[in-house]
């Protein structure tokens, strides 16, 4: 392990350097009179974030974020992409799918879990609201009418709790208040595709009674070929409506109800898997690969459809010196994706199904969260927050092979409560430190509901979860922190190999320990912003899932330990008040450590990890592997550049970009089952008018049409799926 202490050591070294230098920068800047200065006169914008369940600035709080605007986030979506298209936009931060819309799985510096099961759990937890949702599928919840989107890298055991020593990805949406205000925007693009996005919002009885509502239409046609049947434009198409209903009653200065109400109806496909599309003996695309055509002898249309509802009371009440909040939500989710799993077996190659692989998996969910948090809300020295949080959820998964293997039913359920504190002191004028712990009790159960032999399992534990930190002011504009965090990812039963007619698996928790040190800094009077952070965590009895192979199984393994260092650095640059700019990089090195490790691989791939006979099965040893899914290297840019015309108008560009380095998809390592360096961009230029109030855009995304692989099927054929094809279009939108 010396060689990986000595690049830690290095990363560590150069990213002190860096901190040294903003700093010398930040010193001049610090000296200037800002006195009248405003981000009008071309400063950047300060960053609010909620990472200690307050509104703060980004500059203030020990943690490494980056922060999603709504002018981002509606470039990312504007060619109608789903929740994935994150993947890239935060340094670190990776998000793919093989169950199409649904069911994305999570990745933060290098952390999270391949399972593609909808009982899966993630060491990602998704918010929306300030509530978490757990399941897979609720996961994919369309984000649109949003102030903004928190990527919190690291562990946030203490305060959010839910399976988050990777991290979190928080989604705020647009609360409603007393001022009339009315948004629509409309678009349309290549494939058939339209988004439509509508908010409106105001008083329904002054200063007492506030309502939002708010709705997104995304859409494509069918733009898929079937080569077997030799039906074109039969596949790929989708119709994906999300609502939106909030009301804000304020009956005293002291007294806040918020009710919400979420609703989705997706109709479209599921992920369109490629048979034999990689190598063989490297993992280039070849002459088998179309992105507009497969070759499906079933799967029955690649069908997904899924329903989903959430209704969320927030009332909160301000004593003299503290706020006392009550969140309490359920939701719920049913639905189905089905597919041709081997990517249609009449594609030549070197693997071969002998058989059909038409599955479908369908869920029916119900989760139930309630949060009591009482916080301090003064202004001394010191600052305080304690509460409990219950979590439950009920679901069944059905999986139906329909030629092979028949209809399982199997229940998964899971309880698990919580009481949590956190405690911040301004120790001098420069100086405050922050400590926060959390205890939790989680319990899950397994049984087979129907169409297979009993196999109940039940697992639990109850651990602590804790952070500290130090967050220092070594100047007006810049600072330091350090801090140490500990959290755990409780233990997990995954229940689908019943259907296959094998037992179901257990992994234990798995526990993370994070160190990690960071510098905040604002520079040149607030026109250059540049944080970074350097990390190192080592992970207790990681959970991974060992996927496909020749017996085609899902099943939970823990490895011995895991060890991940890692440098993340976030810049943004308003060169004139026309022009800004942002990047964002992370180098994130990962390893599992277990020399005794091994798991089941394809039969037809090159494998190049040592491999071995046991029980019959041949098995690859996995020691000294990355993580799957964890690209040593990510990053993104934007950049917007605007001309006035007039006193209330503009013509602007805007582009954005992200970067994913080489990725190992697997667990094992093979010549096929891994990816290349990955880049998309896009693109969006138009006219402003009356000061923001509408606007006319020409947009692409993928705009140079990249071929990405995004992930594998480790079923004996080299099966991949890829990434959405360039879209170019037009767009209106209004805002009053």
């Amino acid at each position: 392990m010396s060689h990986r202490f000595s690049a830690f050591r290095a990363a560590w070294a150069g990213s002190t350097v860096l901190a040294a230098a903003a700093f010398g920068f930040a010193a001049p800047a610090a000296a200037q009179d800002n006195a009248g200065a405003s981000e009008a006169d071309g400063q950047l914008a300060t960053i609010i974030v909620t990472a200690n369940r307050r509104e703060e600035n980004l500059q203030d709080v020990a943690v490494s974020a980056d922060i999603l605007d709504a002018e981002r986030v509606g470039a990312i979506f504007s060619g109608t992409a789903d929740i994935t298209a994150l993947a890239g936009t935060a340094p670190g931060l990776n998000v793919e799918s093989s169950n199409g819309r649904v069911a994305p799985r999570f990745y933060i510096r290098g952390l999270g879990n391949t399972d593609f099961d909808l009982a899966a759990s993630q060491p990602v937890s998704v918010i929306l609201d300030d509530v978490v949702m757990e399941n897979v599928t609720l996961k994919s919840f369309p984000i649109f009418d949003v102030q903004r989107v928190e990527v919190l890298r690291g562990p946030q055991g203490t305060l959010f709790g839910r399976n988050t020593p990777a991290g979190i990805v928080k989604i705020e949406s647009i609360k409603p208040s007393h001022d009339t205000s009315v948004a629509a925007s409309l678009s349309f693009g290549s494939l058939d595709t339209i988004g439509l996005n509508g908010a409106v919002g105001g008083s329904i009885a002054k200063d007492v009674l506030a309502f939002r509502a708010s709705a997104q239409l995304q859409k494509r046609g069918e733009w898929i070929d079937n080569g077997f049947t030799g039906r074109d434009n039969v596949l790929g198409g989708y119709t994906d409506i999300a609502v939106r209903g909030q009301l804000l009653f304020t009956p005293t200065e002291r007294t806040s109800i918020l009710a919400a109400v979420n609703y989705r109806d997706l109709a479209g496909s599921s992920t369109f898997f490629r048979a034999n599309i990689l190598g063989p003996g490297n993992n280039r695309l070849n002459a088998n690969y179309d992105r507009n055509t497969v070759f499906y002898d079933a799967g029955g249309g690649n069908r997904a459809n899924y329903n989903q509802f959430g209704a969320t009371l927030t009332a909160s009440y301000e004593f003299d010196g503290a706020t006392l909040t009550s969140i309490t939500s359920h939701w719920t989710s049913e639905g189905f994706s089905r597919g041709d799993i081997d990517g249609g077996n009449m594609v030549t190659g070197p693997g071969f199904i002998p058989f059909p692989s038409d599955t479908q998996d369908s869920l029916d969910l119900e989760q139930t969260t309630q949060e009591v948090r009482l916080a301090s809300n003064g202004d001394g020295p010191l600052s305080w927050q304690v509460g409990g949080f219950y979590f439950t959820s009920d679901f069944d998964v059905t999986t139906v092979g329909f030629n092979f293997p028949p209809p399982v039913t199997v229940n998964h359920t899971n309880e698990a409560w919580a009481l949590f504190g956190q405690v911040s002191y301004q120790l001098t004028d420069t100086l405050r430190a922050t400590g926060g712990i959390r205890y939790t009790d989680d319990q899950k159960d397994f049984f087979v509901r129907s169409g297979a032999a009993p196999q109940p399992r039940s697992v639990g534990d109850d651990q602590f979860d804790w952070d500290i930190s130090l967050f220092a002011d070594v100047s007006d504009d810049a600072s330091i922190y350090a801090k140490i965090a500990n959290s755990f990812r409780g233990p997990t039963i995954q229940g689908r190999d019943v259907a296959f007619f094998a037992a179901p698996s257990v992994a234990q928790s798995e526990n993370i320990t994070s160190y990690e040190v960071g510098f905040k800094s604002e520079m040149a009077d607030r026109r250059v912003r540049l944080n970074g952070a350097v990390y190192y965590y080592t992970v207790e009895d990681p959970q991974f899932t060992a996927v496909g192979g020749a017996g085609n199984l899902v099943q939970l393994v823990n490895a011995n330990k895991g060890e991940a260092y890692g440098v993340e650095l976030d810049g943004a640059f308003q060169i004139s008040p026309q022009f800004l700019v942002t990047l964002g990089v992370a180098y994130n090195s990962t390893e599992i450590q277990d020399a005794n490790l091994a798991v089941g691989i394809c039969a037809q791939c090159t494998v190049t990890d040592p491999t071995r006979v046991i029980a019959g099965t041949r098995r690859a040893f996995i020691n000294g592997n990355p993580f799957p899914n964890a690209p040593e290297w990510s990053g993104d840019f934007t950049a917007r550049y605007s001309i006035p015309v007039g006193n209330s108008g503009e013509f602007f560009i805007f582009t954005d970009w992200v970067f994913l380095g080489e990725t190992n998809f697997l667990l094992y390592e093979s010549a096929e089952f891994n990816a290349g360096s990955r880049i998309e961009g896009g693109l969006k230029v138009g006219y402003s008018g009356g000061n923001g109030q509408w606007e006319v855009a020409a947009f692409a995304r993928n705009i140079t049409d990249e071929d990405n692989v995004l992930g594998v099927i480790d079923f004996n054929n080299n099966t991949a799926f890829v990434n959405d094809p360039r879209i170019i279009g037009a767009m209106f939108s209004v805002k009053y």
